[in-house]
C-alpha cells in the first residue's frame, strides 16, 4: 500500500478546476451536491484518470420511498468497492474519481438519451434516442429493473424527477470528466481515462468468464501499446484476460477516446468472485490480496501513459 491520498485545495493554477455548483431540477426542489468524489496526487506524474462511475453507493431519499424492491437488491447491482481496489492511484501520481451515487439512481456508463418513455407519468424529462437493447431490458440511464430483471419502482416517475437525477448527477458528472480530459490533454498534448468497473462472476450463457475484460471499442478507443500493457500485466499476475467481451466498452469508453486527437480511453472489468461475496456485498477474503494487484497494474499503466507521447 502506498501512502493516503492527500486532498488539496483547489485554487486557479490547481490541475483540476473548480467544481461546478450544486444543481438543482427545474422547480429547485432536489439537490444532489457534487456526484463524485475526487481524490487528487501530491504531483500530477502522468495525465491519467482512474474512474469509477459505478461503485456509487447513495440512493436518495424520494428514490427510496418509490423502490419496491429490497436496497439490498439494488445494491447487488453496483460495482461494489470497484473504488477501493484502486485506493492507491493518487499516491501513484494519478487523480482518482469516484460516483457517489449508486448506478440505478442514474447510470454515468449510459447515455443521457437512453430513456425509457413509459416509465414517467408526464413524459420522458429530456428527447429519446432510438430504441436500444438495453432500454428495452429495462437498463436504460435511469433504469427500471434490478440486476435479475426485478421491477425497481411501485410506481412511474415524474418528468421532474427523472431531470433532477440527469441534470444533477450525470451531466455533472460528465461536465467535469470531459473539462478535465480536455485541460490534461492541452497541457501534456494527451490524456488517459481508465474506466474501473467490475462484472458479477456468473452470467446466463456464459461460461468461464475471465477474471479480467478489457474494453477498448475493438481497438478504437485507445493506443494499442496502452492495452496490450495492461492485459500482459494481469496475465503476469496469474489473471485470466479477455478483450472486448463481453464487455468492449461502453457510454463512457465511447464519447472520450479519441486516439487521433490524443485522448485515450480503455474499460477495466475485474470479475466480483475474485474480491468480494456478492450476495451479501462485502468484501471477500481475496480482496486484500486483489487491490495489490491492482496497485502493482496500476504503476504499469502509468509507466507506459508517460511513454506514449502526442502523436
Amino acid at each position: 500500500m502506498t501512502e493516503a491520498p492527500q486532498f488539496l485545495d483547489r485554487t486557479d493554477t490547481s490541475p483540476v478546476p473548480h467544481a461546478p455548483t450544486t444543481p438543482t431540477d427545474q422547480d429547485g426542489a432536489v439537490r444532489y451536491g457534487l456526484p463524485y468524489r475526487l481524490e487528487l496526487p501530491e504531483t500530477l506524474d502522468v495525465p491519467v484518470i482512474f474512474a469509477s462511475p459505478h461503485s456509487g453507493s447513495l440512493y436518495p431519499d424520494e428514490m427510496q420511498s418509490a423502490l419496491c424492491v429490497p436496497l439490498q437488491t439494488l445494491r447487488r447491482t453496483e460495482d461494489a468497492f470497484v473504488d477501493k481496489l484502486f485506493a492507491d492511484v493518487p499516491g501513484k501520481g494519478a487523480m482518482l474519481l469516484a460516483a457517489r451515487y449508486a448506478r440505478s439512481v442514474a447510470d454515468l456508463n449510459r447515455d443521457p438519451r437512453e430513456l425509457d418513455p413509459d416509465m414517467f407519468v408526464d413524459g420522458p424529462p429530456r428527447a429519446c434516442g432510438l430504441p436500444t437493447a438495453r432500454v428495452e431490458a429495462g437498463l436504460g440511464c435511469l433504469p427500471r429493473v434490478a440486476a435479475r430483471g426485478e421491477r425497481i419502482y411501485g410506481r412511474r416517475l415524474s418528468r421532474a424527477e427523472g431531470e433532477a437525477r440527469l441534470a444533477g448527477i450525470h451531466d455533472v458528472y460528465h461536465q467535469f470528466l470531459a473539462t478535465e480530459l480536455s485541460q490534461l490533454a492541452e497541457r501534456h498534448g494527451r490524456a488517459f481515462l481508465i474506466d474501473c468497473h467490475s462484472m458479477p462472476s456468473i452470467q446466463p450463457g456464459r461460461r468461464n468468464l475471465a477474471d479480467i475484460v478489457l474494453g477498448d471499442r475493438f481497438g478504437s478507443s485507445c493506443d494499442p501499446r496502452l492495452t496490450g500493457r495492461i492485459e500482459r500485466a494481469f496475465r503476469a499476475r496469474g489473471l485470466s484476460v479477455a478483450r472486448n467481451a463481453p464487455y468492449a466498452g461502453g457510454y463512457t469508453t465511447r464519447r472520450y477516446g479519441r486516439p487521433k486527437r490524443d485522448l485515450h480511453a480503455v474499460q477495466i472489468e475485474i470479475n466480483r468472485g475474485l474480491y468480494m461475496d456478492e450476495h451479501a456485498v462485502a468484501v471477500a477474503s481475496g480482496f486484500d490480496h486483489v487491490q495489490q494487484l491492482i496497485s502493482e497494474v496500476v504503476e504499469e499503466i502509468l509507466l507506459v501513459a508517460g511513454q506514449i507521447g502526442p502523436r
